[in-house]
């Protein structure tokens, strides 16, 4: 395979199994999937699964319907059996007679991916009987936080894609249309500035905007809102964006929005200067909520700091008070602090920063100061 998904991934996660005494991992489709093979997997009713045992040969069981995706995907130029099981065929029974005869015997424990479905992991369970099924996500975690090169320019071509994206933001964010009409063109705008699917667009407009999660409304944008834009989507080669900007729309800034935006940025310069290997999430996020809490701000800072990123929007790490585990170089998260103020406004600032050797590399260098747009 490419550099993307080399090829040395199975055997390098097999011995992480054989570490946490893990009999064998079984890949339903999701991130954990494509990390070890390159193969993007639909997740349905049908069976996908790839079974690596600790010790004997992997196996890919899908679907026979499904065979030539794995060929196309660079799974295909994996040395791995894979076996595409008909219809009237039980593709668990396939996945259980395959580990005992590559164990030599019946598993006593298997580990199963995070974001497999409850009705795969429990029929997985039925086919082997007396085996303790665990989450695989612990044997991977350490394989997947520390980003190889090639992950990161992923990673930073995904971000100028996202970044093209809020550059243009002024086409579409103006006074007299709704929220979901502006995120139907950003959603548009981010598949063709190089994205394959738009995985959010976030678009909170006036008092919206202090709700972080906040899903597209049809209120209309007025003259003189603050609008908090957080968008994201996944490239065709896998690697995720998530980058947050937030604007004024046709009208002045008003003063109570200017002075503790320059809170906000404060806090975001400050966390990120904080990144660095051996510092720990808990000290980046201190960085920040203390900036925003001697603001006068701190019970509107209302969550974490950042979140890790890669084949999935959300993973680990998760920069949070209480996470002690020292940053890594290679780790790629976000920086996002916010305030919000219920009933009336808020804002965020949000880029991905990659811990190097030297400190924060930033994957997104679209401009972080306020943005007035004309009505």
């Amino acid at each position: 395979m490419g550099p993307l998904y080399p090829d040395d991934r199975l055997p390098t996660a097999r011995e992480a199994a054989r570490r946490a005494g893990v009999d064998a991992l079984l890949m339903t489709p999701g991130a954990d999937l494509r990390y070890l093979t390159g193969y993007n997997a639909h997740a349905t009713e049908r069976l996908t699964c790839l079974v690596l045992p600790a010790e004997g040969d992997p196996l890919l069981v899908v679907p026979v319907l499904e065979r030539a995706m794995v060929d196309a995907s660079p799974a295909g130029a994996l040395d791995l059996d894979v076996v595409g099981w008909p219809e009237t065929d039980d593709p668990y029974a396939v996945v259980a007679a395959h580990l005992r005869s590559a164990l030599g015997r019946s598993p006593d424990r298997v580990a199963v991916g995070n974001r497999t479905w409850a009705e795969q992991a429990l029929r997985l369970r039925g086919a082997l009987p007396g085996a303790e099924l665990t989450l695989a996500g612990s044997v991977l975690r350490e394989l997947r936080m520390v980003k190889s090169p090639a992950e990161i320019e992923a990673l930073r071509r995904a971000g100028q894609a996202i970044d093209r994206v809020h550059a243009r933001m002024g086409e579409w964010l103006r006074v007299g249309r709704s929220e979901r009409e502006v995120g139907r063109d950003i959603a548009a705008a981010i598949l063709t500035e190089g994205h394959v699917s738009a995985d959010f667009t976030i678009v909170g407009s006036g008092p919206n905007g202090a709700s972080p999660h906040h899903e597209l409304s049809d209120r209309v944008v007025q003259a003189g809102d603050v609008v908090v834009v957080d968008i994201g989507g996944t490239t065709a080669e896998g690697y995720c964006s998530d980058n947050t900007r937030t604007y004024v729309c046709g009208g002045r800034t008003p003063a109570e929005v200017a002075d503790y935006y320059a809170v906000l940025l404060a806090a975001q310069r400050a966390s990120t200067a904080a990144v660095r290997p051996g510092v720990t999430p808990h000290e980046v996020d201190a960085a920040a909520r203390d900036v925003i809490t001697a603001g006068g701000y701190g019970e509107f800072f209302i969550h974490r700091t950042g979140h890790g990123i890669g084949l999935e929007g959300h993973e680990e790490p998760y920069i949070v008070a209480g996470n002690t585990e020292p940053l890594q170089a290679g780790m790629a998260f976000s920086i996002e602090p916010g305030i919000y103020l219920p009933g009336r406004h808020g804002a965020r600032i949000e880029d991905i920063v990659v811990c190097a050797a030297t400190g924060a590399d930033p994957l997104n260098v679209v401009g972080r100061d306020l943005v007035v747009l004309p009505g």
